[in-house]
């Protein structure tokens, strides 16, 4: 019984989608009989992606209340499916697994052993994974850059969706959890290079869940912005879901350990896949030629030009603003990209432009 429930188990993260897959090879069983219990994956199995009760699924499952309740606290504790509070009644939902379990499982920060087992078999997973199915470099990107607002030229157009602190203006409900990527990282026993690790962001129903299930920490306005400035400071590139609305979480990215970036970094014109939209402009006028921007940059677009400016190679740059935010003579703003595409209005109009590009 156990075999073929892990073996249904990757038909249905399959069929769920997202960046990561179910996949028949030796890495996949190995880290989802850790992640479930047989019980546990029977019942992600059969648990719908749309909000469900215990009575929604005892009825699906043919199985007694008394029996899934437990069973769903669980894997709503451990980060194996979404679970949301509504007015006194309890709802769970399937999750993919990226975005989704494999980020849920790390933000609380936890270091026992299975934490630490299960930070390397995620590890194995996902290379053995991306050596069978390579990210497309022509793909639609399903995630994107947001550039630091301030650094905006104050003459270019500025969406709203382009700038960083309407998400933390709008939102009523806030929370701040670990980075996966990196305290998944240190859990192996890699070095972080001292970067602020409790800085990934969640807002609205997301923020409830982390908060409730997750060891998310509920968070002020003022506080939310602190974290943004904080991560800026340490050049951390802001990154969420590439939508216009709906957006529920930003992640505050490195080069070293996060995912998408790292996958952005593998390709060929990194700034093509991964970008904001956004290009960096250098007054030559106020640039020193400190080389501060050089060294800040994530995707290393910049060398020094002839002139003593930094010249930009915009098939790896991110338009990030991490090179504008560590500039003390203000010499760099963020303008416009030329021809940058759109992005898309929310999830589902996001998943027909990912579809459609697969189609070409």
């Amino acid at each position: 019984m156990s075999l073929e429930v892990y073996k249904q188990l990757s038909e249905v993260m399959t069929k769920r989608g997202g960046d990561f897959l179910g996949m028949d090879i030796p890495e996949f069983y190995a880290l989802v009989e850790v992640m479930f219990t047989p019980e546990e994956a029977e019942v992600n199995n059969a648990l719908p992606m749309r909000p469900v009760t215990v009575e929604d699924m005892a009825e699906l499952m043919n199985k007694g209340r008394e029996e899934l309740e437990p069973i769903l606290e669980a894997m709503a504790n451990k980060g194996l499916c979404l679970a949301v509070d509504s007015d006194g009644t309890q709802f769970y939902e399937g999750a993919r697994f990226m975005p989704g379990m494999f980020e849920f499982m790390f933000m609380a920060g936890g270091v026992t052993a299975r934490d630490k087992k299960l930070a390397k078999l995620l590890y194995d997973y996902r290379t053995a994974y991306r050596a069978v199915i390579p990210k497309d470099e022509n793909g639609f990107p399903t995630y994107r850059v947001i550039t630091v607002d301030r650094t905006i030229d104050p003459d270019k157009q500025v969406q709203t969706h382009d700038q960083v602190r309407s998400y933390v203006e709008e939102s009523e409900y806030i929370s701040v959890t670990q980075c996966f990527c990196r305290h998944a990282a240190l859990l192996r026993g890699e070095d972080i290079h001292g970067i602020p690790n409790d800085v990934c962001m969640q807002f609205g129903a997301a923020a409830q869940f982390t908060v409730q299930r997750l060891g998310g920490r509920l968070l002020t306005k003022e506080e939310a912005m602190d974290v943004l400035k904080r991560s800026e400071e340490a050049g951390l590139i802001h990154m969420s879901s590439n939508t216009a609305e709906g957006n529920i979480f930003i992640c505050n990215c490195d080069r070293w350990h996060c995912g998408a970036v790292k996958t952005a970094l593998s390709m060929s014109k990194p700034g093509v896949f991964f970008n904001s939209g956004f290009d960096p402009i250098f007054d030559p006028d106020r640039c020193i030629a400190c080389e501060t921007c050089i060294e800040r940059c994530p995707s290393e677009a910049l060398t020094m030009g002839e002139d003593d400016v930094p010249v930009v190679d915009f098939d790896r740059c991110f338009g990030c603003a991490v090179c504008a935010t560590g500039c003390e003579d203000e010499a760099i703003s963020m303008a416009n990209k030329p021809n940058f595409r759109g992005v898309p209005l929310d999830s589902t109009a996001l998943e027909e432009a990912v579809n459609t590009s697969l189609q070409k």
